[in-house]
């Protein structure tokens, strides 16, 4: 998969689509900065034309008609007030009484808003209805008819939820997902490390380690050795190493089979059995040479171990696993 990623000060680099996901100003170009909080009101009939119309000239306006006795209302309203304050002040939430204003209902109705079952959301833009659903749906969809109205009026969700987003894609080993998310931030954010560590996996995990290679080629003077950017870069050093010993694997067991002191088919070893993601027993082939000859090669083992620990995350369960080991080793 051949596509350009475009960033800001930066010549185009190979990577996967960037998603649809715009960078995260306000709508008509401009950066959104009002208050969450500010964007969830009350709204009646008096306030409807300013709160609503007029102000969907300048950011898209979610309007929820809702009702006390009704129970679905319950649920979708604070899924809608969520959303809402994730979005940063990109979205407003106006609540309306549907009760408490029959008379405006009776308006909404002559003008091809009928509001026959609550909850009923509408969305404005450019003072006009812009999309709109009924009934109480789960979060998940609430936030894919918030996004699908910012794309419409040219925003985007905050940085921070498109991170969250892509890294969820990216455990769910949906790549190309992940990989359209990634680039979409950094579009957003050229010097986000986050992003750019995430981009470089996700071009490993489908196998564009020649794109991968680019990108790091790429990345920001500023952020080259923040701690994310050096897991990204062992990953791919690792996965290089790992991909030729993988082919060696059984010949690297029998050596040792003959002398367990061959610290050399061990190192070996440990890069193949990471290679095929067995992290604890690459830990422990290390930890072995350590043990036993904590010098060996100019401490090649002990080095190897913290490229490990980089590449698979300084929170991973194996990393702080061997960690605790290694620390046992070097402290008793």
């Amino acid at each position: 998969m051949d596509m350009l990623i475009g960033q800001t000060g930066a010549k185009k680099r190979p990577g996967p689509a960037a998603s649809a996901h715009s960078p995260a100003r306000g709508p008509g170009g401009g950066a959104a900065g009002a208050a969450p909080e500010a964007m969830i009101i009350d709204g009646t009939q008096q306030t409807f034309m300013q709160d609503v119309i007029e102000a969907s000239r300048s950011v898209p306006v979610l309007v929820d008609f809702w009702a006390t006795w009704c129970g679905p209302c319950k649920q979708l309203t604070p899924a809608l007030e969520k959303v809402t304050r994730a979005a940063g002040g990109r979205v407003k939430l106006v609540k309306v009484d549907i009760d408490a204003n029959q008379a405006l209902v009776r308006q909404l109705a002559q003008i091809g808003l009928p509001l026959q079952s609550v909850p009923t959301v509408a969305a404005f833009w450019q003072g006009q209805i812009a999309d709109l659903f009924q009934g109480a749906l789960p979060e998940s969809e609430v936030k894919r008819f918030v996004e699908s109205l910012l794309k419409l009026a040219g925003g985007a969700m905050p940085a921070a939820d498109l991170l969250a987003e892509a890294k969820a894609a990216m455990e769910a080993a949906q790549f190309e997902e992940a990989g359209g998310l990634f680039s979409a931030l950094l579009q957003e954010e050229p010097e986000n490390p986050a992003a750019w560590a995430g981009l470089i996996r996700v071009l490993m995990a489908l196998g564009q380690e020649d794109q991968a290679r680019e990108a790091l080629e790429q990345i920001p003077p500023a952020i080259a050795e923040h701690a994310e950017i050096s897991g990204a870069r062992s990953a791919l050093l690792l996965a290089e190493e790992g991909r030729r010993a993988s082919s060696q694997l059984g010949e690297f067991e029998r050596r040792l089979a003959a002398d367990p002191a061959d610290h050399q088919a061990r190192y070996d070893l440990a890069a193949a059995l990471n290679a095929s993601d067995r992290r604890a027993e690459a830990a422990d082939a290390l930890l072995h040479i350590v043990k036993h000859d904590r010098a060996w090669n100019e401490d090649a083992a002990r080095l190897q171990l913290l490229k490990l620990f980089e590449a698979w995350g300084l929170t991973d369960p194996t990393t702080l696993s061997a960690r605790r080991k290694l620390s046992a080793l070097l402290f008793s």
